[in-house]
């Protein structure tokens, strides 16, 4: 044991102070050190040798990547990985606390309330991760630890990263992957597919020993559990203690059944089921749990007419409980609602916040985008049945109400001023500001004083007569690139999201006076805000969470809980959702899952892929047989998608690897990734084989989406700060064969975006907003002649057809946003011959700056992201009641 302890010390000595040994397990062993560059107490799991030659440090570490990104209230996150020496190890925080199994061994059993708490919080981890597509595969008390009265799941993915690596060769180690006490029916029997429903059935089994003492299946070997787990019934829990809810017991034994398909679809419905909410038991579990701890299976026959007169009685007790709420004081019934939007617009899917609920909770107000594009500001009272536009708001977004919801904030037309409206209606007055001075985001902290996001990333206080001064800037240390203003709370402190280039980042309230931080959650954090002595925020990909807090001291105060909700998030943006501060209610637009399709010039849609993920930037190969998209799993990257198997391979390993562009040669492609804070291009093999080769960074924001035919130059869009949250695009050349910097080729006061080249490289389309409105124009390339306009009343999005002759583009005319293609000739001039609409794509999601589709080689279909209308909003009314019953302090 020394000797290895010495060894680890060695291999480790540049990165970690390897104190000593504190533990080890079946797959490895855990050493307490010091972190030398953070100064911070870690723990580094060190794999077992045999483990770590069987499964080799390329695979292990490429598998582990997947694992990386998860960030989650209860789950510990993975800070590092590597090999040293022959020692494969990763990194997690050193938590001062125990592992569940520690505590079990000391007390043996658990108040039922704090282990249905301690599942609760396991289940919410658990669902975060398998929505990102992660399955543990090894939920035990050893993997579960408790540190400050909550619960936080560690060694997340890392029997996944062995099983994908290790494959067969597994056995050669003697050890298996799971362990049999908590090992699922199709775990044991060695099935290759594992889904997120084995994890349910682990965290049950786990539920069950914290609940009676004993796991459901024990033996004297493993062989003789496994045998259990295969043949046997766990036995009933309520006749070896009493004092467990019978909806619980029905939650844990639903949750133990040996098919996948009969368990709970996902570990929010576990969740859900043990809080006693929102489960329907399957005919006899419940009544035959109650009954002298008969197994449920031996009077399913006899219990069958029972069952029936049950279930009358049952729905008759409901409805009397449900009339008897309808009378309850005010507050003391959660409700969500459907506030449908009108078929004239939509919910805006442009940047946050879109929508705004007044201290009361009575008001909704949003933006919402009409015929052609428009936007203005909608208000919808809870006692209406329609929204009202509010006059002087268009081309406004982005609103928020005053603290005494006399006054509603937003910005104007692309971003360039901020005014505000009376609540009651009335002309928009412009918010003054200090000249030159180009702000991002902007909240109250008083009447007419304002907190703001700068756009060099800074927090300014601004003064109602526009003075403004500074309260503090990004850690570029940290890689931060944007302090974005949430809220002001009580005391006055900052609520401030630590963003990095993707607007996410740990949440962080900021003294005004000092500028003093103090970190909220590290987790990566999309949207905060506090209202009713609670904090709620939004995740990446818009789970909501709440947690009692302290807004004096900017602290967690108790346990973290899920909303049961997931909002709307547009790709660069926040989570659409809403928070009242007075009223207790909160309103969100629901997620629409993304789907891949490919949609005829007709306008008829084929799934491609069905499975919801974030697809985004779609890119079809030159022969057609192949298309290159990113979406964010655990973490963002580019994905291959082949037409002829419909395999869907990972072609990047970067974690933010986005927007795909094709090489000519059909080998090759390029694609964007951030390096610092800064994000340049790419090079890779479209088989995956090799590393990725870069090709620029300078120190400026771009991604390259057009490439000449030759395959020497590219053409990217370069992001600079700008009017708005967006920025100001201009477009570069970026050479492609040998290095050097990217020169400018289009760079004017307005916005060109959207680079796309005819099949030639003789001309250019693009999209400029010089007209005050986006158009598609075309001009020769490289010279600078004179530009054609394509569009009319508003384009972007275009796309070149392969022969040459079409050119596409999304039109924002004066009805819903279509399709059009533009029948043109490039020689020997270029000019449009007709323009044909061919199908309206409001529930296709766009992209800025670059198109967010392709066409294929033929000309007949387009691969396309479709979304759903952003047709509602869900409002959530008293749902810090919603909170206390799951917890536990409410009625039940």
């Amino acid at each position: 044991m020394p000797d290895s302890l010495t060894r680890v010390q060695a291999a480790l000595t540049d990165r970690y102070h390897v104190e000593r040994e504190v533990g080890a397990g079946g797959m490895a062993t855990v050493y307490l050190a010091q972190d030398l560059r953070h100064e911070r107490q870690v723990a580094v799991k060190v794999l077992r040798p045999e483990l770590a030659a069987v499964i080799g440090a390329e695979r292990f570490l490429a598998e582990i990547k997947t694992t990386a990104h998860l960030q989650h209230p209860h789950i510990l996150p993975l800070f590092d990985s590597g090999g040293a020496d022959s020692f494969l190890f990763y990194v997690m925080p050193f938590v001062a606390g125990e592992t569940l199994r520690r505590r079990l061994t000391r007390e043996k059993q658990l108040p039922v309330a704090e282990a249905v708490r301690i599942s609760t919080e396991v289940a919410s981890a658990l669902d975060y991760a398998h929505r990102h597509g992660v399955v543990h595969r090894d939920i035990k008390p050893e993997n579960i630890l408790l540190h400050d009265g909550r619960a936080l799941v560690a060694d997340f993915g890392i029997a996944l990263a062995a099983s994908k690596a290790g494959g067969s060769r597994m056995t050669e180690t003697g050890m298996s992957l799971g362990t049999p006490c908590y090992m699922s029916p199709e775990q044991a029997m060695g099935e290759r597919e594992i889904t997120a429903r084995s994890d349910i059935y682990a965290l049950g089994c786990v539920l069950y020993e914290m609940l009676t003492g004993d796991p459901p299946f024990t033996g004297s070997t493993a062989q003789a559990i496994v045998a259990r787990v295969l043949t046997e019934t766990p036995r009933p829990i309520l006749p070896q203690r009493h004092t467990i809810p019978p909806h619980v017991e029905a939650a844990v034994l639903t949750a133990l059944e040996k098919l996948p398909a009969d368990r709970f679809g996902t570990a929010a419905e576990f969740a859900e089921a043990l809080a006693g909410r929102n489960y329907a038991p399957s005919a006899g579990r419940t009544a035959a749990a109650v009954l002298a701890g008969r197994p449920a299976a031996r009077r399913l026959v006899r219990l069958g007419p029972l069952m029936a007169v049950a279930a009358s009685a049952l729905a008759v007790g409901s409805a009397a409980g449900w009339v008897a709420a309808r009378h309850a004081p005010s507050g003391s019934l959660p409700a969500r609602v459907s506030l449908a939007i009108p078929a004239d617009h939509r919910v805006s899917p442009g940047f946050e916040p879109v929508s705004a609920l007044s201290p009361d909770g009575t008001t909704l107000v949003y933006a919402g985008e009409g015929a052609g594009g428009s936007v203005r500001l909608y208000a919808r009272r809870l006692d209406e049945l329609t929204p009202v536009p509010l006059t002087g708001t268009e081309g406004g977004c982005c609103p928020v109400f005053s603290p005494d919801g006399e006054w509603i904030l937003f910005s104007g037309a692309r971003g360039a001023e901020f005014r505000k409206i009376s609540s009651d209606g009335g002309a928009a007055t412009v918010i003054p500001m200090a000249s030159g001075t180009a702000v991002a985001a902007l909240r109250w902290a008083g009447p007419d004083e304002f907190v703001a996001t700068l756009n060099d990333g800074s927090l300014a206080r601004v003064r109602n007569d526009g003075r403004m001064e500074r309260v503090a800037r990004p850690d570029s240390a940290a890689r931060e690139a944007m302090l974005n203003v949430m809220q002001v709370l009580p005391g006055g402190a900052i609520l401030t999201i630590a963003a990095t280039q993707s607007l996410e980042g740990p949440l962080v309230a900021i003294d005004p006076a000092s500028g003093a931080r103090t970190v909220i959650l590290s987790s990566p954090v999309q949207w905060a805000g506090y209202a009713q002595d609670h904090l709620v925020w939004a995740l990446s990909g818009g789970a909501l969470y709440a947690a009692p807090f302290d807004a004096r001291h900017a602290r967690i105060t108790g346990a973290v809980q899920a909303l049961g909700a997931t909002a709307q998030t547009t790709r660069g943006g926040r989570p659409k959702v809403a928070l009242s501060t007075g009223g207790d209610a909160l309103a969100y637009v629901p997620a629409q899952p993304l789907t891949l399709a490919r949609v005829g010039r007709d306008g008829r849609a084929a799934t491609m892929l069905g499975e919801p993920r974030s697809y985004h930037s779609p890119r079809v190969s030159p022969d057609g047989r192949r298309v290159l998209f990113d979406f964010a799993q655990s973490t963002r990257d580019v994905w291959l998608l082949d037409l002829g198997d419909t395999t869907l391979t990972r072609v990047t390993f970067e974690n933010d690897g986005h927007d795909p562009t094709w090489l000519p040669n059909g080998r090759e492609f390029l694609f964007g990734s951030a390096r610092g804070n800064q994000i340049g291009v790419f090079r890779r093999n479209a088989d995956g084989s090799g590393a990725a080769d870069s090709v620029l960074v300078d120190g400026n924001q771009l991604t390259v989406h057009a490439v000449t035919s030759d395959g020497r130059t590219g053409i990217a869009a370069k992001v600079s700060p700008g009017p708005s949250i967006l920025g100001a695009f201009d477009l570069v050349t970026v050479p492609l064969t040998s290095e050097g910097q990217s020169e400018p080729l289009l760079s004017t006061g307005y916005n060109e975006y959207y680079p796309a080249l005819s099949p030639n490289s003789r001309w250019l389309a693009y999209v400029s907003d010089e007209s005050t409105r986006p158009e598609v124009y075309v001009r020769p390339f490289p010279g600078q002649g004179g530009k054609v306009l394509v569009s009319q009343n508003g384009g972007s999005e275009p796309v070149w057809s392969r022969d040459g002759r079409e050119l596409f583009y999304r039109s924002l005319g004066p009805r819903e946003p279509q399709l059009v293609t533009a029948a043109v000739e490039t020689h020997p001039a270029f000019r449009v011959l007709s323009r044909t609409p061919l199908f309206d794509v409001d529930e296709y999601e766009t992209a800025v700056p670059h198109a967010n589709y392709d066409v294929m080689p033929d000309g007949r279909s387009l691969v396309m992201v479709r979304m759903g209308r952003l047709s509602e909003f869900v409002y959530l009314q008293h749902w810090t009641e919603l909170l206390s019953r799951r917890s536990g302090g409410g009625n039940r």
